[in-house]
């Protein structure tokens, strides 16, 4: 059976496309510099982590020093006590919360470059 000529099959050729994501895809980059919903809640999370790191470091700073006024009123005769505490035993506590906030952030802010990035 003789093939008709309409029916003949053409070879298109052309430079490649684009492989990978399909064309409607933003990045989240560019969700963010266009300021549309998604890149607000993109922002917004991280605004919401960041909070949640200072928020747990003042909880437990409130608990820690909350208290000592009332530990020195219950003990009136005991200044060096009062200063032994507050000049010694403070700082290694404040330290150690203040290298775990950083630490937070900086690991929050290293999750959301990781996002932002689409690594």
């Amino acid at each position: 059976m003789p093939q008709d000529p309409a029916e003949r099959r053409v070879v298109v050729s052309g430079p490649p496309r684009r492989t990978g994501r399909a064309s409607g895809y933003y990045r989240p980059r560019t969700e963010i510099d266009e300021q549309t919903t998604l890149g607000h809640t993109y922002v917004r999370s991280l605004m919401r982590s960041q909070l949640r790191a200072a928020l747990v470091v003042f909880a437990v700073l409130a608990l820690l020093v909350g208290p000592l006024p009332l530990l020195f009123a219950a003990m009136p005769d005991a200044h060096r006590l009062a200063w032994a505490v507050l000049g010694f035993c403070l700082y290694l506590p404040l330290v150690l919360l203040a290298r775990w906030y950083v630490r937070r952030a900086e690991r929050n802010e290293r999750d959301f470059v990781r996002l932002v990035e689409d690594r």
